[in-house]
């Protein structure tokens, strides 16, 4: 499914489809980067993994000292510059997330949000323990994925890119709460708290999952020094 962004939903495409997200979605998409927002301090060094076309890298550079944004995509990284022209404090790296080029401990923060920890589908807790990997002790992971509450909302909006053709026709027959499926072969998929709580049990960090807005289920992880 990786695939699936990188050939058909990379820069512009991938910029409609948050462009056809109805009003509820888009507060939904704002309260998740203002939550990330708030873990962030102004000296931090930050990495987003699946920036795409660097949506939101511009509001986490005005926060950090200096953020990291990855993606498999060149036409997104490409495009990217183009979102961030005028912003200095970043670099763009085309990068697998659950192979990531970087040191133990090298972070502050690590985002991956707008659930892609399933969007990625790679093995998630390859991809939870990278994360924890490149960020230092007392640091913080943050990773999304959407609220049961907000199945209703985000089938909506799933309807209206499926609409824009920007993803192939919705099957109702397999597409069930939690999981949406086209007819092109995409699926979209979700985590919730259990799924979390299972994947992160045995990591050496303080684990946290809270419900932001009704709509986004954040997994905080601050790793503990060995």
């Amino acid at each position: 499914m990786s695939e699936y962004y990188l050939h058909k939903l990379s820069a512009l495409r991938l910029k409609r489809v948050y462009e056809v997200a109805p009003p509820r979605v888009r507060q939904y998409l704002e309260a998740e980067v203002n939550h990330v927002l708030e873990k962030i301090h102004s000296s931090d060094l930050v990495v987003e993994l699946g920036c795409g076309y660097g949506r939101i890298l511009p509001k986490l550079a005005h926060k950090a000292g200096w953020v990291i944004g990855i993606d498999t995509s060149v036409p997104s990284l490409k495009f990217a510059l183009q979102t961030l022209d005028g912003i200095r404090n970043y670099s763009l790296s085309q990068m697998d997330a659950g192979k990531l080029g970087f040191r133990d401990g090298a972070f502050d923060c690590v985002a991956c949000i707008q659930n892609e920890i399933s969007a990625f589908h790679i093995n998630k807790r390859t991809l939870i323990n990278e994360c924890v990997r490149v960020t230092r002790a007392g640091g913080i992971v943050l990773l999304s994925s959407y609220s049961d509450k907000f199945w209703e909302e985000r089938l909506k909006w799933f309807e209206l890119q499926s609409k824009d053709g920007l993803l192939g026709a919705i099957d109702y027959n397999r597409t069930k709460k939690g999981t949406i499926v086209c007819r092109d072969g995409f699926t979209a998929t979700t985590l919730d708290a259990e799924g979390f709580q299972a994947l992160t049990a045995s990591l050496k960090a303080h684990v946290r999952v809270v419900e932001v807005d009704e709509s986004s289920l954040f997994c905080e992880i601050e790793p503990l020094s060995d």
